[in-house]
């Protein structure tokens, strides 16, 4: 009787399991990328929120040295714009310097936080386009 009670079970767990994650599959495959938007400073900033759609990100960024005396760092967070809550920490740099951070993440509203000191800064934010399947 428990045997057929965990039986009975087993099928239901193994059923819910989530699907593979959907910016992990448009990661795999991107036909393009459609900007989210482009923002620059020195100092910090909160950008305007955006729609993720495919949950597929890519952030290309450069810093360069202002001249002043310190620490020159550079942190850029993806957050929630509903809960308001911090997703993922996308980039961590001391000083100048330039790169391109690919982010996986559900779909969406969000917005970025920069956090700069001593450094100016520029970063575009994409987001990962894929080709309808033909028929």
């Amino acid at each position: 009787m428990v045997a057929a009670a965990i039986a009975g079970v087993v099928p239901f767990g193994v059923a819910c399991d989530a699907p593979p994650a959907r910016a992990a599959q448009v990661a795999a495959a991107p036909t393009g990328w459609r900007p989210l938007g482009q923002w620059s400073g020195d100092g910090n900033r909160q950008t305007e929120s955006f729609d993720v759609a495919t949950g597929a990100l890519r952030l290309r960024w450069e810093t360069r040295a202002t001249g002043t005396a310190g620490d020159a760092t550079f942190k850029v967070w993806l957050y929630s714009a509903i809960s308001g809550r911090p997703l993922q920490l996308v980039v961590d740099q001391a000083g100048p310097g330039a790169g391109t951070a690919h982010i996986a993440d559900d779909p969406r509203v969000s917005y970025l936080v920069v956090e700069s000191a001593h450094l100016g800064w520029t970063a575009a934010l994409d987001e990962a386009v894929v080709a309808s399947p033909t028929r």
